[in-house]
Formats: C-alpha cells, structure tokens, sequence
C-alpha cells in the first residue's frame, strides 16, 4: 500500500522509469539508484531543486498548475498520468461518488442478448459482476471468474492463456491505477490492493511502478484450450447510470481467423449450456483459491 504522501510517492516512481537519454539528457554512466536525479526534474521543469525536493517531501502541498503541468512535461507524463498527478496535488479537483457493484437487469440482459460475442461488466476493482454465456466459456479455464486481477496474479492458468501474460499484468495494474485515481479512498479498491500486494509479488513490483492508464481498447490475445490462439478487438464502456462500471465486449473482424474463433467458442458455449455444465457466475469478495504467485 501507498505512504500517506501520496504525491511524492507518485513523482520518485514516476522519475525512477526514466533515463537521462530519454529526456535528452547526457549520459553520465551507472547510477546508485534508477532513474533521473531530483535535480535533473527541477531543471527539466524549471524549477528549483529546493523547490522540488520539498515538494517530493510532502512539505510543499500547495504547487500552482502551471508548475504541476511543468513537472508532468519534465516526467514525460501522458494525459492520464498528468491528470493523476493533479488530482494528488490539488485533491478537490478528483472528488467523487461510490462504486457501484449493483448490476442493472437491464445490462444483464444487454449481454445476454450479445449472444456472438463475449460481453461482461466489471467494476472499479476489476470485479466481474455480470457476463454473457460466450464470456463465460472463454475464461472458464479459470478456477474462479471473480476478479480479473486475482486471475491474473493468483491463477496459474493466466500464464498460458494469455499471449503476453507481462504486457495483460502491466495493463491490468495501470488500469487499476487509473481507477484508484477516479474513486479515491474506495474501500474496495484498497482491499483487492491490499490482498494482491501481500499474495504476488509481481502485483507488489508493478504497483510500486505507479503508472495510471485507463484502459479503453485494444487488441487482446488470448490462447483458449480449446479454440485455440484469438487475437480480438477490446471495447469497454463506461456505464453512466453506476460510478465505477464498465461494459467491456471482444469482436473480432468478419472473415478473420479471431472471427472463426468466436464462431467455435459460440459453439462450445451453446454446448456447455446444453450439458448443463455453464454455472453461475460468482462475484462479490470471493477469492482465488487456485494459489498464490511464488
């Protein structure tokens, strides 16, 4: 979990994953410790060392936005990381309401009336509280379908499902992130952090990297055990009428090989369903029992 200085937690993790060359810098060869030198931000952000060494401190807490926009170009933050950094710097600007994990009927039967492709609703901490019969068939090689972060980090079966199980974790956190950012002090949230830094040490090392991208779409890769490998294009929508929830659908283009895939998965999802092997989804604060990440 984070320090109460959350803001100077933020810039020395943010600096940490920049080199000299990369912010045109020279290259004065190995250092004691990652990343750019304290004095070398100020100087990029035209600031004083002092100046941003106390803000890093937490003894600066009232820094004017032309400064934070300065600090956010120096760092090289994109505009979801820069938001991130105004709203740990000028708080009231990042008030919001609750999370929401009370699914709408209505939405259930959105998804279920998506019957060709996979279609499920999460919320802030990435919990699945809802999904359609073909979502449930894609992630069914996973002990439990409860929380995407907890089957990535503490399921086994992540690591070959995904195609590129690093860049799904690193995204997945970054997103979680994202969302920490939207919902401060959610309750929630900090529990699924809390559970995951103490279970993997991979969630705990990309956590501590404090990057913050929303995730909106993107191409996934998944390898089914059955299907086979799908590459399929990711959309997630933001639901306006519950904070924190988002419908998140797989496609995939007509006549392609990740279309003929969704046709079989189709199929394998119509089969289940008539064996009656497709079981309830569970939610809520259930917790992978599949083990946890060495």
């Amino acid at each position: 979990m984070d320090s109460e200085n959350k803001l100077g937690d933020y810039l020395r993790a943010r600096r940490a994953l920049l080199r000299a060359q990369d912010v045109g810098l020279p290259d004065d060869g190995p250092r004691r410790v990652p990343g750019l030198r304290r004095d070398e931000v100020a100087l990029l952000a035209g600031v004083s060392t002092d100046y941003y060494v106390r803000l890093e401190q937490g003894r600066e807490r009232h820094p004017s936005d032309q400064v934070l926009r300065s600090i956010a170009s120096a760092l090289r933050l994109d505009d979801a990381a820069a938001g991130h950094l105004f709203w740990l710097a000028l708080p009231v600007f990042g008030a919001s309401t609750a999370t929401s994990l009370t699914v709408a009927p209505e939405l259930v039967r959105l998804m279920d009336g998506l019957a060709d492709v996979p279609a499920f609703l999460v919320g802030a901490a990435q919990d699945v509280l809802a999904a359609n019969a073909m979502a449930r068939e894609l992630y069914r090689g996973f002990a439990r379908y409860d929380n995407l972060l907890r089957m990535i980090f503490l399921d086994p079966y992540a690591r070959s499902f995904y195609g590129d199980w690093d860049a799904a974790s690193r995204l997945a956190v970054s997103n979680l992130r994202a969302s920490s950012s939207q919902f401060p002090g959610d309750a929630h949230i900090e529990r699924v952090v809390g559970e995951l830094t103490v279970r993997s040490p991979a969630f705990a090392n990309l956590w501590a990297r404090y990057e913050v991208r929303p995730r909106t779409t993107e191409v996934k890769h998944f390898v089914h055990p059955q299907v086979g490998e799908l590459r399929l294009h990711f959309e997630t929508l933001a639901v306006a009428s519950a904070p924190g929830q988002h419908l998140s659908v797989y496609s995939a283009e007509p006549g392609s090989a990740g279309h003929d895939g969704l046709v079989l998965l189709r199929r394998l999802a119509e089969q289940a369903a008539r064996s009656g092997q497709d079981e309830v989804l569970e939610n809520g604060d259930a917790h992978s029992e599949s083990g946890t990440e060495q």
